[in-house]
């Protein structure tokens, strides 16, 4: 194969930061490429870099060779004419990339417009066969539809059908399905394969996910702190993995045909420091030792910590009223995580928010301790609230940006009535210690903090409160494979430590099967599946919880002994 694009060298700086330092990489037409990390390698860095789309202040030196041409030395007229056309991208998020007062058809056509030429209506009438071709449903009607009309997946879907309108020679795909379930992942995973191999175009595959590396791609390349530190064939390199911090992400996946469970031990955490001799970082594979309370099981009682009967949630929408929640009923003892698992939409995070409260039930009863409350006074409702409490998928977007740390957390305590300013310093100061965090980011705001410590926050707000049972909707989905570890981690202690139990949600069946006790299986607003953690992917009976089983990459099933011997 030849090579397609060839960055020799590659700089990266802004001020007081250098981004990507000396990388050399290299993709062929036809093939795969993944570039891994976590947050603030460089690797998106690097992607924006090849379409030219780097802010002005960025400073940029070495060479990237793409067919021929050094595009780093183009006048950006000529790089104008490259993206969209001979490069194209799909980035990570694409209900803030898709233009909200635009239909799909119209975004979908514009570079048919620019780079072709093509008029309104051949421009439209090809957007459908492109829609059609990555698989969004009724493509003639959805084309006249605005982003926030589609689902998640579907707006990545026509995403891709936007990026891949020119049949462009180079795809750059940053992290193209983070936020997305199992099997929509999969769904566009296979379908940017079926692209690369039909357009024989390179694919550039931008993630932190190893087993979709393993699955999807050819070779990899491992980036840390802007620079490459690894590069090889895929299945050799997870295999046999030479760099520390290679080995110390591998050892950081969880997988689902890995028996780790939070009761057996601690997850691996990748650990950094400074040689003093050279300065560079040191990469590390700690596992911390398991608190022995959090071996305990849970306590049965008279009456469960929480129960839910026949709940029911209703939302009025233009074509009537839409049952999200459909008669569902579970309880939750003392001490235990319950995990619930299930595809965007199913009703997870509108069951979750029914729970705290945030909206209504329609019909059905919740029971705290025996007591319902599913119709509690207004008064009533903030002492409820004070005992069930939530952790929210996003850090950021869930904290005030004009708050420090201490408005967050005075704030948390205020509203709840702990008037005494003694109490509330002493239990604040008990919290930050808690969730790692020093007592000098009390002065700081959310923005100065990277996403882990973003999400201790949130745990923070959560706890100070000494709740009994804590909503975790999504809390380490949006995190790299690390800092996932040290949050899980940090979650068993806090559930050690403050006797507490989980309604753990996600779409990530790998960390419910390490963090839970026993699994709810939810789709269409209904329980479908119930089970004990240690059976139930084993023994699934419903055809949709093998689906999602099914679904999963595959891709480290091989790396198993590594994954053992590293940890």
């Amino acid at each position: 194969m030849s090579t397609l694009i060839d960055i020799q060298g590659l700089n990266v700086a802004f001020p007081g930061h250098q981004a990507v330092s000396g990388l050399d990489l290299r993709v062929r037409a036809g093939e795969t490429l993944a570039l891994v990390g976590e947050s603030g390698c460089g690797k998106s860095t690097t992607a924006l870099a090849l379409l030219g789309l780097l802010p002005r202040h960025a400073r940029t030196s070495g060479r990237i060779l793409f067919e021929g041409r050094d595009l780093l030395a183009l006048p950006e007229r000529q790089r104008c004419a490259l993206r969209g056309d001979r490069i194209a991208m799909i980035f990570q998020e694409p209900m803030t990339s898709l233009n909200p007062v635009l239909t799909l058809g119209e975004q979908i056509g514009e570079a048919l417009r620019l780079h072709r030429g093509a008029t309104a209506r051949a421009a439209r009438q090809r957007a459908i066969e492109l829609l059609d071709l990555v698989r969004v449903p009724e493509p003639q009607r959805r084309v006249d539809d605005y982003p926030h009309l589609l689902s998640g997946g579907q707006r990545q879907r026509a995403m891709i059908a936007a990026a891949i309108a020119c049949e462009p020679a180079l795809l750059v795909a940053d992290e193209p399905t983070t936020a997305l379930d199992v099997t929509v992942q999969a769904q566009i995973l296979r379908l940017l394969d079926d692209l690369r191999a039909e357009l024989g175009m390179g694919l550039l595959l931008i993630t932190h996910d190893l087993a979709v590396v393993g699955d999807w791609a050819d070779r990899v390349a491992v980036m840390v702190a802007g620079e490459k530190v690894e590069e090889g064939l895929a299945s050799v390199l997870l295999s046999q993995p030479h760099h520390p911090y290679t080995r110390g992400l591998l050892g950081a996946s969880l997988r689902l045909d890995d028996a780790t469970h939070y009761r057996q031990r601690r997850l691996p955490e990748i650990r950094t420091r400074l040689d003093p001799a050279s300065g560079r970082p040191v990469f590390g594979l700690v596992t911390p030792p398991r608190v022995a309370a959090a071996n305990d099981p849970a306590v049965p009682d008279a009456h469960p910590l929480l129960q839910v009967r026949d709940l029911r949630v209703n939302y009025p929408t233009r074509q009537g009223v839409k049952t999200a929640v459909d008669g569902v009923s579970f309880q939750i003892e003392r001490g235990e995580t319950l995990g619930l698992v299930g595809e965007s939409g199913c009703g997870k995070s509108t069951l979750s928010r029914t729970l705290v409260r945030l909206l209504a039930p329609s019909s059905g009863s919740i029971l705290l301790r025996g007591a319902d409350t599913a119709r509690l006074t207004k008064r009533d409702l903030a002492a409820y609230r004070q005992s069930v409490q939530m952790i929210f998928q996003d850090p950021y977007a869930s904290l005030n940006p004009r708050h420090s740390v201490n408005d967050i957390l005075q704030a948390a305590l205020r509203i709840h009535h702990v008037d005494d300013r003694h109490e509330r310093r002493r239990r604040i100061a008990h919290i930050l210690d808690a969730v790692g965090l020093p007592q000098a980011a009390l002065a700081r705001y959310p923005s100065e903090f990277s996403g882990g410590q973003r999400q201790r926050i949130g745990i923070a707000r959560a706890l100070v409160l000494r709740p009994a049972l804590v909503i975790c909707d999504e809390p380490v989905s949006a995190l790299d494979v690390s800092v996932q570890a040290q949050i899980l981690n940090l979650l068993v202690d806090l559930k050690a430590e403050f006797g507490l139990s989980y309604l753990f949600i996600s779409h990530d069946l790998s960390v419910v099967h390490y963090l839970a006790d026993r699994v709810l299986v939810m789709n269409a607003g209904r329980i479908v599946e119930e089970g004990p953690n240690a059976t139930l992917w084993r023994e699934a009976r419903h055809p949709y919880t093998r689906s999602l089983i099914e679904a999963l990459p595959r891709g480290l099933a091989g790396a198993g002994e590594t994954l053992r011997r590293i940890a």
